[in-house]
Order: structure tokens, then C-alpha cells, then sequence
């Protein structure tokens, strides 16, 4: 039972430390990559104004969707493809649905479309020549729709797809939402060139914030003013939105539950791992001396004739030459004449 119990504690030892040492050098780097099970729906809602078609402008309530999905299919061990569709729509009875056709009778459409794109699952960054997307899609740069795992508080390439380039989302401070802690950024985008419209040319100002999960860098909370003005001045879209309660609640979940896990993963199975893998070996080997000692004490004992043979022989030589020696000043001759 003890020779079983001793093989069971250095196995389990060292299977331990493996885990431990795997857990710190070589886990983080597959487990810190972005899944290929991606499937969000982000809404924000807000104010805006809009141009009315007549020179002035009008007021309404927003609504905003976006959905992002990675197509599994199609996406790599380093890189994964997303999908993406946004819709951006005017909801004055608070009752507007993620998104409706262009033709709505209600007119609520401000605007719509799709992307396709490629990112690095460890870096996050855009991936352009990636063999899966097609010819013709549009190439990006810089961060598009998360941070990269373990996010530093410095400067990020960010893509704004209405420029059509990266911009800086500059590091500002920490700040908490509801237990979590969060990285603020600030992306500031000046007036810039810009087609408002189709065929309809103007400017571009966005300041946007964001605020990121440092460990997973995905975006729990973002709030954006942005305007488009026409080529005289006119506002075309005064937009002021954030992201639903309900999303950034969703988010925050989301950004605790994986980050206990990845802490789990590369943290603390790494320690608890090896405190215990050193115990068990540890044990196996106190084990094992004990049982090498009890079996030489075993065959000790099966030879104890031996034993008393060695302790209690007695050389009677001297003896046997004393008693043959005759007595001081006798003589053999004298002693045989008595005789």
C-alpha cells in the first residue's frame, strides 16, 4: 500500500509542476487571443440633430446597433475574420427596433452598412492582407474593434472607418465602473475632409471615449460627440450617444467573468500548482526512504543465527597453550619421574 501510495504522490507531483510550469510560460499565449465564438450586439442611444432637407435642422431621440460575429470558417489560429453591421436611426417614441429597411415608411433611417475584417487574435491589430478576406475590401490599420489583451496605459492606432484611417486613442486615467476597473481613453479627431452624404462633401469632428477592460481589452463603455457639417457650415448630423445601461452591465459580466478566469489560468494555477506539486513530491520521497528502511530492517531481522554467531564466538586459544604449560620451575623430565 505505501509502494502504491508512493508512486501516486510523484506522479501526481510532477504532473502538477507541469501544469504549474505550462500555466505561467506557455497557457497565456493560447488563452490570450481573441475567441473564435465573437457574437455581440452593442447598442447606444441618444440626441441628434439633423439636417431636415430645407436649410434647418431637427431634433430626435437615436438609437444605435451594432453586431460583430467571427466567422470561424474562415479564420485562423493567429487570425481571426469578423462581420460587422451597424444602423444608425432616429427613435422619437423610444419604441424603434435595431434597425429598419431604407424604404421605412417613418423615414427613421440616418444610416447602415456592413464590413468585413481581419484581425490578429493576440495583438488586435487590423490584418489586411489576410488570405480570407476578399479583393476588395476596404484595408485597415491600427486597432478596430477592441484592445489587445493586457492593455498598457499609453497611446493606441485606433481605425475610424469614417475617415478611413487610424487615429491616436491617447491613454487618460482609471476610472470604475461598478467593480471594474477600466482604462479611459480619448480619441479626438479634428475637423477633417469629408463626404457628409453621397456625392455630398463636408468636415468630420469626433471626440470619442472609451473605456477598456485592461485585462481583456474589450470596450465596456463608450460615449461619442460627433458632427458632420456641410461644405458652408450647416450641420448635417450633431450626434451625442452612448452605450445602453444594458450593454455596458453586459460588458462589465463579461470583462469579470473571462478576466477570472484568465487570472485562474495564468496566476494562480501557477502557484497553487506548484506549492502543491512540490508537497506531493515531497511526500513521495519521504515515502519511499521510509519504505527502503522498513525493507532493510526486514532483512536484518531474517538472519539472526548469523548475528548470534558473530556476538558471542569466544577465542579460547590462550586458554588451550596455558593449561598445556607445566608450572614454573617443573620440569617435563620432573614431571614424568612423579609420575
Amino acid at each position: 500500500m505505501r509502494s502504491l501510495m508512493t508512486k501516486v504522490l510523484i506522479l501526481l507531483g510532477t504532473f502538477l509542476l507541469t501544469t504549474a510550469l505550462l500555466s505561467a510560460f506557455y497557457i497565456p499565449g493560447q488563452v490570450k487571443k481573441t475567441p473564435l465564438d465573437v457574437n455581440s450586439i452593442t447598442r447606444l442611444a441618444g440626441e441628434a440633430q439633423i439636417a431636415d432637407g430645407s436649410g434647418g435642422t431637427t431634433y430626435s431621440p437615436v438609437r444605435a446597433t451594432s453586431t460583430t460575429f467571427a466567422d470561424s470558417e474562415l479564420s485562423t489560429s493567429d487570425v481571426v475574420l469578423f462581420h460587422n453591421s451597424s444602423c444608425l436611426l432616429m427613435d422619437p417614441d423610444g419604441a424603434a427596433p435595431d434597425c429598419v429597411s431604407a424604404d421605412d415608411p417613418e423615414g427613421r433611417l440616418l444610416s447602415a452598412g456592413t464590413d468585413l475584417f481581419a484581425t490578429d487574435r493576440r495583438t488586435a491589430e487590423a490584418v489586411s492582407d489576410f488570405r480570407n478576406l476578399p479583393a476588395d475590401a476596404e484595408a485597415k490599420t491600427g486597432l478596430v474593434n477592441k484592445f489587445p489583451f493586457g492593455v498598457e496605459q499609453r497611446t493606441y492606432p485606433f481605425w475610424d472607418g469614417y475617415i478611413s484611417q487610424a487615429v491616436d486613442a491617447v491613454y487618460e486615467d482609471v476610472e470604475d465602473i461598478d467593480g471594474l476597473e477600466t482604462y479611459r481613453f480619448l480619441i479626438d479627431v479634428p475637423s477633417t475632409p469629408f463626404e457628409v452624404t453621397a456625392g455630398v462633401e463636408g468636415t468630420y469632428t469626433t471626440q470619442k471615449f472609451m473605456w477598456i477592460d485592461p485585462v481583456t481589452g474589450s470596450i465596456v463603455d463608450q460615449q461619442e460627440h460627433q458632427v458632420r457639417r456641410l461644405s458652408n457650415g450647416d450641420i448635417f448630423l450633431d450626434l451625442d450617444f452612448r452605450f445602453t445601461g444594458e450593454t455596458v452591465a453586459a460588458n462589465v459580466n463579461a470583462a469579470k467573468d473571462n478576466g477570472s478566469r484568465l487570472n485562474l489560468i495564468t496566476s494562480k494555477v501557477p502557484i497553487i500548482g506548484g506549492i502543491l506539486g512540490v508537497l506531493a513530491l515531497i511526500g513521495g520521497v519521504v515515502l519511499a526512504r521510509g519504505l527502503e528502511s522498513t525493507e532493510a530492517a526486514r532483512d536484518r531481522s531474517l538472519s539472526p543465527a548469523r548475528e548470534r554467531t558473530v556476538t558471542t564466538y569466544e577465542d579460547q586459544t590462550a586458554q588451550f597453550f596455558e593449561e598445556a604449560q607445566p608450572p614454573q620451575g617443573e620440569t617435563r623430565a620432573s614431571r614424568r619421574e612423579a609420575e
